[in-house]
């Protein structure tokens, strides 16, 4: 469904691409991670064909979407992570519009009886009252009248910005269902996003970009080989010399009334006998989240530059991410 090959983008002497590769499998959600200043809206904004690539090739259903964006735009549904709605109209209108807009001038489709059922049904989903004008809204409620105006159409292919930003932990619940409804429909998704919990539940494939390129990618499974799976169980006296003496077992320490050690997780495998054998108690096995992942990569300070100081914008929005548990 997406395809992008040696894909740069430079903004005079600002290498925004540099050299990304990334594929997209019909019928998967494909999530996108990396920090602010990644390349993730730059590239999205190629498949879009909102911007022409400085070198590489992308292609969207086999398509260039700088060439034949047209037949792009009819096959898709974009959300971006700061949605601006026009102020005098209802956000019913604005949902609307934006589906007469994607489906060309007949808009047959978006004055169905079908249509109005999904609308109606999303916008009671999302706990959204479509009667308000646009100006009125937060900013919750204006990225529920792009959701609602995505998910209303059968798209082959949505592409998500941060789509959750501004909705509560409710809301992004009714996003993920949603989202695996489309699939279950046959849709694909490239979802980008800084949540790294959602990522993990709706994403079987990633891709980690880094300053322009993707520096890691694969299933969820085959990636979890980068970290270690934490161990532990009660300390009621176990000889641990055993597992002290496994290549395998990492910071092996009593902390809190427990015995904890982290694992390569590849060969977890060849700790489980000794641990039977010693007959452990309360034993705890918890294999590393797509959060460690992601930090395995970003969490060295080469990664931030200026922008990405604790007293800028960026840097403060990165220091609440972290706050939040979101990397």
């Amino acid at each position: 469904m997406i395809q992008t090959v040696g894909l740069h983008k430079h903004f005079g002497r600002v290498r925004a691409l540099d050299g990304l590769d990334l594929e997209v499998r019909r019928g998967e959600i494909h999530g996108f991670l990396g920090p602010n200043g990644a390349g993730k809206s730059t590239t999205l904004r190629i498949l879009l064909g909102l911007a022409r690539a400085t070198a590489g090739t992308a292609r969207v259903f086999g398509l260039d979407p700088w060439a034949q964006s047209v037949q792009v735009h009819r096959r898709l549904a974009y959300v971006p992570g700061d949605v601006r709605l026009w102020p005098n109209l209802s956000g019913g209108e604005t949902i609307d519009l934006l589906c007469r807009l994607r489906e060309g001038t007949s808009g047959r489709a978006s004055e169905g009886a079908a249509y109005r059922q999904r609308k109606a049904y999303l916008c009671d989903a999302f706990d959204f009252d479509p009667g308000k004008k646009g100006r009125a809204y937060s900013k919750g409620n204006r990225q529920k009248v792009a959701l609602i105006a995505a998910l209303a159409t059968d798209a082959e292919l949505y592409l998500f910005d941060e789509p959750t930003s501004g909705l509560d932990p409710l809301m992004e619940m009714v996003f993920r269902r949603e989202t695996l409804a489309a699939v279950e429909r046959g849709a694909t998704v490239l979802l980008s996003s800084h949540i790294l919990s959602e990522v993990e539940v709706l994403c079987r494939r990633v891709s980690i970009i880094r300053g322009g390129r993707i520096v890691d990618g694969g299933t969820l499974d085959s990636l979890r080989h980068l970290s270690r799976t934490e161990v532990s169980f009660a300390d009621d006296g176990v000889d641990t010399r055993t597992l002290g003496g496994l290549g395998t077992v990492h910071d092996l320490r009593a902390d809190g009334g427990r015995v904890r050690f982290g694992a390569d997780s590849d060969r977890i495998a060849e700790v489980l006998p000794v641990l039977g054998a010693l007959g452990v108690q309360g034993l705890i096995i918890t294999p590393p989240s797509l959060e460690e992942l992601f930090l395995r990569h970003y969490g060295d300070t080469s990664v931030a530059d200026e922008h990405d100081a604790p007293g800028t914008a960026t840097g403060r929005r990165r220091h609440r991410l972290r706050a939040r548990g979101h990397g």
